[in-house]
């Protein structure tokens, strides 16, 4: 099997061009800002909320979390999810970074 082009990249950046690529779907971003109004819920509570089948949420979940965006626990037959801090922090490390270097230097455009 050939070597892919992530490959070249830092994990970091994969890290990232991941958590991108999971947010840059509207429905997954309606998931976590629903996560954040009621700080938990089970599957069953999204598809009430969101205009999409419960077969297509569970997949947005999957990316979500497969993105380190999201955490779930099993409850019984259900799942419960939540936001995952980490992944947050990441993103917001990585453009705390980016903010402290535009601030630090004086525009390239102006």
């Amino acid at each position: 099997m050939g070597i892919t082009k992530t490959d070249f990249f830092s994990e970091e950046q994969n890290d990232i061009a991941t958590m991108f690529k999971a947010i840059g779907h509207p429905a997954r971003v309606a998931i976590l800002d629903y996560l954040l109004k009621v700080n938990a819920c089970i599957t069953g509570d999204i598809v009430n909320e969101l205009p999409l089948a419960q077969p297509t949420i569970s997949q947005h979940l999957k990316e979500l979390k497969n993105a380190g965006l999201i955490k779930g626990a099993i409850d019984g037959n259900t799942i419960c999810y939540c936001i995952d801090e980490k992944g947050i922090e990441k993103l917001q490390s990585y453009f705390g970074n980016i903010l402290s270097t535009l601030n630090s230097r004086k525009g390239c455009c102006e």
